[in-house]
C-alpha cells in the first residue's frame, strides 16, 4: 500500500492490478483506476520481486525472455514504479546481445467505485472507455476519469481499454512509458509531508540497536503521507487517522497523534488544534463546548464510548503541553478561549457528582475516561494560571475529589493485590476485567514546574499496576494486549479484546518509565520493536495479541490502518521516552529523565525541535542523558 492522500495505491506483490479485491489507484476514497496489466511481447513478466521505496512508492521487477536464440536466462527486466500520487513509469532494460523490437500492451479498466463499496463487494462492473487525447477515458455518474500516457501509444483500443507500444530495445538499452491517472480537472497530488512545509522534523535516531534508525525513519514518512490540509484554511494541517479505512479526520486520534509527535515540532499540534477548535459546539446546551466526534466500539465488556469526550478532554492538555515544546504564545492566546470552553464542558458534564460519565449522559463511568478528565483538569488548571484567566481553583479542587473517590470506588480487590476497575455501570456495579485502557492511568503529563502530575493512584496501587501490565497476560512479547489473556471473551484478534494496539502500548511504555518502572516498560518496549521488525517498520495500528514464542512473527490484523497515525506517533514517543525529554520552552530549560536501564544500549536522536529550533540528545549505555545541540538560550534544568 502507497500512501500520499488523498491518493493511495493497493496492490499484490505482483505487481499487476487485476480489479480483484482491493486493488487499484484511489483518489479521495475513490477507486480511479480498478486494473492495469502489462503485457510484453504477448505475455506477462514473471514477477521476481515487491517492495516499498518509501511511503508513497512502490517498486516492482518482472523479467522474461523476448529473443527466441536467448538460451534459458531472462534478457528482459521489466521495472514498475509505482507511485500513490497516481503515476506509473515501466521501464524496460534489454541484456539481448541484439537488437530488440517489443510490442508492450497496458490494459486497463475502472469502476469509479467508492472503497466502502470495494470493500464489500459492491463494486459493480468496469465502465466503458473511450480514446483521449494520448491515453483513455471513462464517464460514469462519479465523474470522469483519464490516463493518459507519455510518450503517446501507437494505438489504443477502447473497447478493450488496451494501449499499445512498440519499443525499440538496443543491447544494454532501456525504454520506458509513464502512465498518469487524474480525475477530469485534478492535478497531481502534493503530498503535504513532502513539501518545504511540513510541519514534521525529518527526525533521525542512531544507537546500539540498528532497529531504532529503521522504525523512526519509517515513523516519520508515514506520518508525512497522511497529512491533510483543512480545505477551508490551507495553513492548518493534521493527520489522518490512516489507510485504507480513514483517510480523513479523526478528532481524538489527530490529538493523541499531535501530542506523541511533538519532538518533532509544535506546528503540526497547533494546525490540528485549530482545526478542531473550528469544529467546536458552542451556544447553550449540554454539548456546549464540546468537540464532537464519532462513537467507538469499546469492546465485549462495554457499550460503545464518545470519542468527542476524550477529543475534548485532549485539547486543553495538547494546548498546555504544545506551549511547553514551545508553540508561541501568541498562538496559544488564540487557541486559549477554546480550551476554556472544553473545561467548562467538563465541569458541567460531571455537574454535582465526581465523575464523568462517557456517552454523557447516563453512560458507564470509565476507568480512562477519568484518567482523561483528571489530567485536563490539572493540565489545564496550569494554563489558566499562567495566563491569568479564572477557574483554575475549581478544578484543582474538583480534581482532588476525583482522586480521593477514585482510589475507594475503582479498585477491584482480588488474592493477587487487586486492579483498578475497566468501568462502574451506571447501577455501581464495577466492571472488572483487565484491559490496556488502564495504562491511561499512568498517563499523567507534566505541570509547569516540569514534574509529573499527580495520578489517580497512589504509589502501591501504581505498582501493582506496572505489575500487572508486565504480566504474561497483558505482555504478549510484541507489546500489550487490549485486554488480558484470562479475561473473559478474550480475543487474539479483538480489536478491543486482546490485540496488541501500538498507540496503547506506547502509553504504557511512557509512563511506565516516568513512573520509574524500567523493567517493565522496557520488556514492552522490546516487544513492539521486534513486531516492528516483522512488519518492515511500517506499524499498523493493531495486531494480533497470540503470545511471542521461538521462531513465531505477529499476525496482521485484518481490519488494521497501516499507516496508521497513532501508530507511527507512537514509535516517536517510544523512542523519545528512552531520553526523557522535559522541556519547558517559555522558562528556557529542559529536563532530561532517561531511562536509566538503556534497555536498548546507547540512543541519539537528532534533529528534534524545542522552540522551533534544532535539539539533539544522546542516552550513553549507562543511562546518562547529554544535550548536543539545542537553541541558544536553553539550559539544562535540574
Amino acid at each position: 500500500m502507497c500512501v500520499a492522500l488523498p491518493g493511495l495505491v493497493i496492490s499484490t506483490e505482483q505487481g499487476q492490478l487485476t480489479g480483484q479485491g482491493l486493488e487499484g489507484f484511489y483518489r479521495a476514497g475513490r477507486r480511479v483506476l480498478s486494473r492495469l496489466q502489462v503485457r510484453v511481447a504477448g505475455r506477462e513478466p514473471l514477477a521476481v520481486g515487491a517492495r516499498m521505496v518509501g511511503a508513497d512508492r512502490a517498486r516492482f521487477v518482472g523479467t522474461l525472455r523476448a529473443s527466441a536464440d536467448g538460451g534459458p536466462d531472462p534478457d528482459v527486466v521489466v521495472e514498475r514504479m509505482r507511485h500513490a500520487d497516481g503515476t506509473e513509469r515501466i521501464t524496460l532494460r534489454s541484456a539481448a546481445v541484439r537488437t530488440l523490437r517489443v510490442p508492450v500492451e497496458v490494459a486497463l479498466g475502472t469502476d469509479l467505485a467508492e472503497l466502502g463499496s470495494v470493500a464489500s463487494g459492491r463494486a459493480g462492473p468496469e465502465l466503458p472507455a473511450s480514446v483521449h487525447d494520448s491515453g483513455l477515458r471513462w464517464s460514469g455518474a462519479a465523474g470522469h476519469v483519464a490516463v493518459t500516457a507519455d510518450p503517446p501509444p501507437t494505438d489504443a483500443l477502447a473497447s478493450a481499454g488496451l494501449l499499445r507500444w512498440e519499443l525499440e530495445l538496443p543491447p544494454g538499452g532501456s525504454r520506458s512509458v509513464e502512465l498518469r491517472v487524474r480525475p477530469d480537472g485534478a492535478g497531481p497530488i502534493r503530498v503535504v509531508g513532502r513539501e518545504v512545509t511540513s510541519p514534521l522534523a525529518s527526525a533521525r535516531a542512531v544507537g546500539d540497536d540498528p532497529r531504532v534508525q529503521a522504525l523512526l525513519r519509517t515513523c516519520v514518512e508515514d506520518l508525512q503521507v497522511l497529512l491533510l490540509r483543512d480545505p477551508g484554511n490551507p495553513a492548518d494541517m493534521h493527520l489522518a487517522a490512516g489507510a485504507p479505512w480513514r483517510c480523513g479526520l479523526a478528532p481524538a486520534e489527530a490529538l493523541v497523534a499531535a501530542r506523541m509527535t511533538l519532538p518533532l515540532g509544535t506546528r503540526l499540534a497547533a494546525g490540528t488544534l485549530r482545526t478542531l477548535a473550528r469544529t467546536q459546539l458552542m451556544g447553550p446546551g449540554p454539548q456546549s463546548g464540546l468537540i464532537p466526534g464519532p462513537r467507538r466500539d469499546a469492546g465485549p465488556h462495554l457499550p460503545p464510548g464518545c470519542t468527542g469526550t476524550e477529543a475534548t478532554l485532549l485539547f486543553p492538555v495538547l494546548l498546555a503541553e504544545a506551549r511547553r515544546w514551545g508553540l508561541a504564545e501568541q498562538e496559544v492566546q488564540e487557541l486559549l478561549p477554546t480550551a476554556e470552553r472544553c473545561l467548562r464542558w467538563l465541569r458541567a458534564a460531571v455537574g454535582n457528582g465526581t465523575y464523568l460519565p462517557d456517552p454523557h449522559p447516563g453512560g458507564p463511568l470509565r476507568c480512562e475516561t477519568q484518567a482523561h478528565a483528571h489530567r485536563a483538569a490539572l493540565l489545564g488548571a496550569d494554563l489558566l494560571d499562567v495566563h491569568g484567566r479564572p477557574g483554575s481553583s475549581g478544578l484543582r479542587q474538583w480534581a482532588e475529589e476525583l482522586r480521593t473517590a477514585f482510589h475507594e470506588d475503582f479498585w477491584v480487590e482480588d488474592r493477587g493485590g487487586g486492579r483498578p476497575a475497566a468501568a462502574r455501570a451506571p447501577d455501581g456495579r464495577l466492571v472488572s476485567p483487565l484491559g490496556a485502557a488502564a495504562a491511561h492511568l499512568l498517563d499523567t503529563g507534566l505541570l509547569g514546574s516540569g514534574e509529573a502530575a499527580p495520578g489517580l493512584l497512589d504509589r502501591v496501587r501504581t505498582e501493582q499496576l506496572a505489575r500487572l501490565l508486565g504480566s504474561p497476560a497483558m505482555d504478549s512479547g510484541w507489546g500489550l494486549r487490549s485486554l488480558g489473556a484470562k479475561e473473559v471473551a478474550y480475543n487474539p484478534f479483538g480489536h478491543r479484546s486482546g490485540a496488541v494496539r501500538v498507540q496503547e502500548t506506547a502509553v504504557a511504555v511512557a509512563g511506565l518509565a516516568a513512573a520509574g518502572f524500567e523493567k517493565e516498560a522496557g520488556s514492552l518496549l522490546e516487544g513492539v520493536l521486534a513486531a516492528a521488525e516483522t512488519f518492515g517498520y511500517r506499524l499498523p495500528e493493531m495486531y494480533a495479541g497470540e503470545q511471542r514464542t521461538e521462531g513465531s512473527a505477529p499476525l496482521p490484523h485484518p481490519a488494521a490502518c497501516r499507516p496508521a497515525a497513532t501508530a507511527a506517533a507512537a514509535g516517536v514517543l517510544l523512542l523519545a521516552t528512552l531520553a526523557g525529554i522535559r522541556p519547558d520552552a517559555p522558562a528556557g530549560t529542559v529536563t532530561l529523565r532517561p531511562v536509566r536501564s538503556a534497555p536498548l544500549g546507547a540512543i541519539g536522536l537528532t534533529g528534534l525541535r524545542i522552540a522551533g529550533a534544532p535539539f539533539s540528545v544522546r542516552v550513553s549505555r549507562l543511562g546518562l542523558a547529554m544535550v548536543e545541540e539545542a537553541t541558544d538560550g536553553l539550559r539544562l534544568g535540574a
